[in-house]
């Protein structure tokens, strides 16, 4: 028996506009659970607007996206940030980790911005900088991490809180092919492990051919 496809989040016809510019004309994507997607395409197809878009960092100018059934910019801008917080993880090219905390303190930020139980939340980085293989750099600061070992913090920050999925925008853009090769990994490795969903923005043709599903974006559409 096929499977039945559950969509976790959905997005319909995503439009966004800047200025005279259309950048993205009207996108439709879902996403189940436990999958592993990459969106790949020229510079100014629109991938990182719209993985904005669906991690409620922008708005769109038309459409409507859902995460486990929540309309996301029906909220008030407080909910809509404490849902972010809770449910969706976040990973950058440029990790922005906080150069004055530790590497432990920086993965415990949004466990402690949600309110969390701080010996929980503390108990549940080392977990992951431990899961990570990481833990003996714990009280390192970034400036003392190798790209690779932040990037693995980024990592670690955006699992903090069991997010029901994890967005990348271009994770591996600034590692060497070694590390971004052990990052790619990585991802996979949380997936099937621990039952994590990605959705990845990337130009590396090795981590988009990995993924579940390749979606090419062209002028501001799916291909």
């Amino acid at each position: 028996m096929t499977p039945i496809f559950v969509a976790m989040l959905y997005a319909k016809d995503i439009c966004k506009t800047y200025g005279a510019l259309e950048v993205l004309k009207g996108i439709d994507l879902e996403v189940a659970e436990k999958e592993v997607i990459s969106i790949v395409g020229a510079s100014g197809a629109g991938k990182s607007t719209l993985l904005h878009i669906l991690a409620s960092l922008d708005q769109p100018d038309q459409g409507s996206v859902s995460l486990k059934g929540q309309a996301l910019f029906s909220l008030s801008s407080n909910k809509l940030a404490k849902f972010r917080n809770d449910h969706i993880g976040l990973i950058f090219q440029f990790h922005n980790l906080l150069p004055e905390f530790t590497a432990l303190e920086n993965v415990c930020i949004p466990g402690f911005i949600g309110n969390r139980h701080e010996a929980a939340v503390l108990k549940s980085g080392m977990e992951l900088l431990d899961r990570l293989g990481i833990i003996e750099r714990a009280s390192h600061k970034p400036s003392e991490l190798s790209g690779g070992e932040q990037h693995r913090v980024a990592v670690a920050r955006a699992l903090i809180n069991q997010p029901a999925i994890i967005f990348a925008d271009e994770p591996s853009g600034n590692l060497d092919s070694t590390n971004a090769r052990a990052l790619h990994k990585l991802f996979f490795e949380l997936r099937d492990d621990l039952g994590h969903t990605f959705v990845i923005v990337t130009h590396n043709e090795e981590l988009a051919d990995m993924a579940d599903r390749k979606l090419v974006m062209r002028d501001g559409r799916m291909a």
